[in-house]
Parts: structure tokens; sequence; C-alpha cells
């Protein structure tokens, strides 16, 4: 886990909120009460910096489109369609920390799994840059990878025969995508993932990741059974059971 100085408790002001250049990434820090709250900068629906926003102790309003979110959770409240990414926040000495794992230790489909398997995980891993407005892959490709988003923004649409349809919204960070490399029987691939901002991924061969699963089938089991539930929620029609 690394921590890094975003600023001193004395310059957010009381329910109030500032927004801060961390390592290249836009952060916003709110304070509620005696609490401190670190989130994503930018607001998920169209890059607006969400300082620029309105807070009333409670709740962030977006300006640009009055999406808003729970200062305490950020969870989407209202019109908002997408949860605000989380950083954990440290206070030390009148001074401010984020407090960030990898992209890994906090990707769904690997939380619980043994610590051993999750460092062969991490050896293998490598860590992409991607300029905004760039595919990382698109239907009909050799499907050899899948990925963990670690910073920034990456879109998800699905489809087959050059139709494609929003699926899943925006991922945030730790989400995995290009699922179907984990797949034999799928080697192409069925959908189209596009950076909407310059983004960090982190890309795992999909057929050395099995072997690593393989050999520890308490975690693999694991991992297999959160991959069929984050395929069913792509794969599943809005309003539908």
């Amino acid at each position: 886990m690394s921590r890094t100085l975003v600023c001193q408790t004395s310059d957010i002001p009381e329910n109030g909120m500032k927004g801060y250049e961390v390592a290249g990434r836009r952060v916003l820090v709110a304070k509620a009460g005696d609490r401190y709250y670190a989130y994503q900068g930018l607001c998920p629906h169209q890059e607006v910096c969400l300082d620029e926003g309105f807070f009333d102790g409670s709740v962030l309003t977006c300006h640009q489109h009055l999406w808003q979110w729970n200062i305490a959770t950020g969870e989407p409240v209202g019109l908002a369609e997408a949860p605000l990414a989380r950083y954990d926040v440290e206070v030390d000495n009148g001074a401010l920390y984020v407090l960030e794992t990898g992209a890994l230790q906090v990707c769904e489909i690997f939380a619980g799994i043994s610590e051993a398997t999750l460092a062969r995980l991490n050896g293998i891993a490598r860590r992409e840059e991607h300029e905004s407005g760039s595919a990382l892959y698109d239907i009909g490709d050799a499907a050899d990878d899948l990925y963990v988003l670690e910073s920034g923004r990456v879109e998800f649409r699905i489809g087959r025969e050059g139709h494609a349809t929003s699926a899943g919204f925006m991922l945030r960070r730790g989400e995995l995508f290009g699922w179907n490399a984990m797949l034999s029987h799928q080697p192409s691939r069925i959908a189209r993932a596009v950076c909407l901002e310059q983004s960090v991924v982190l890309g795992l061969n999909g057929t050395e990741t099995l072997k690593i699963l393989e050999a520890d089938p308490a975690s693999g089991f694991q991992v297999i059974r959160r991959l069929l539930n984050v395929v069913a929620r792509y794969l599943t029609p809005p309003g539908a059971e």
C-alpha cells in the first residue's frame, strides 16, 4: 500500500471540498463533520471537475448535469448512474494522505484468494498506459489477455457482427474486463473496450492466469464463481432479474 500527501487538513473548509492533482490524477477531498473523504476528482459522466460543483456536507452534486453522490460512501443518488472511485485517507500530524492498494487487490473476482496466489498473479501482470480515445481491443480481436483497470476510465461495449451496445456503463478502478480470455471456447472478442481518458491497466495473459488458479483449486473456485457473476451482470438486460 502506498501513501501520497495531498494537502493539510486546514486547507479543507468545514463541510466543504477541494480538488487536487495527485500523481497525474484529479482527486477530490471533502470534509463532512470531523471526517475526511477522498474520491476521483472528475465526474464519471463527462469529466467535469467535481470541486466546481456543490457540496452540502452530505451530498456532492456535479454542476454540469446534476449527478449526485453520498459523500460517506460514493454511491450514486438520484440521477447519477455510476458510483465514485474512493481512496482511503489517513490524517497524520495535520497532513492528509490518500492510501492506495494495487488494482488486483481491489478487484472483485480476486477478493479473498490466498496471498501466495495473488502474488503470483501480480507477478505476471503487465502495467500498460493508454491514451484517451485508444481502443484496448475491438470485436473480433484475439482474446489473449484479461485486464484490470488501475486508473482512468474505460468504456466497455458488447456485441456481435459489428453491432455494439453499452454494457455496464463505464468501468471503475479494480474492475476486470476482457474476461473471455479465460474461456477456452471463446478465442475472439465479443466486445470493445475504449479509454475515455488517459488510463492505466494491468494485463494478464488468460492462459497463464488459469494455470496459476489451477495450482490453487480453492482460490480458483472463488475466482470462477465471481467471474460468472461478472459475466451475468454484463449480459443481463437492464431491469431483468
